[in-house]
């Protein structure tokens, strides 16, 4: 998968785990987005890293998918757990 490729799964894996993980976020959309980019690339890097899964060349792979997600949700535990009562 090219750079552009990740972008856009990290943008969808965002997405969904805003979806999962409701709830107001400190950062809002561009906060979530941007969450959930850094999240696809955490989730890919530690999948192929220590899971012993390869980052696959096609961007259907539901493994590469999960690994996203849930690098996506645990980003965005923990940015919440950081910076979620701020605005209180």
């Amino acid at each position: 998968m090219t750079i552009i490729s990740w972008i856009i799964l990290g943008l969808l894996a965002g997405a969904i785990a805003k979806f999962l993980l409701p709830g107001r976020d400190p950062g809002g959309l561009v906060g979530t987005t941007l969450i959930g980019v850094a999240g696809a690339f955490i989730g890919g890097w530690i999948s192929s890293r220590w899971l012993d899964h390869p980052i696959s060349k096609d961007f259907y792979d539901g493994t590469t998918w999960v690994a996203a997600i849930g690098g996506s949700l645990v980003l965005l535990i923990a940015y919440r757990l950081l910076f979620g009562h701020s605005r209180d």
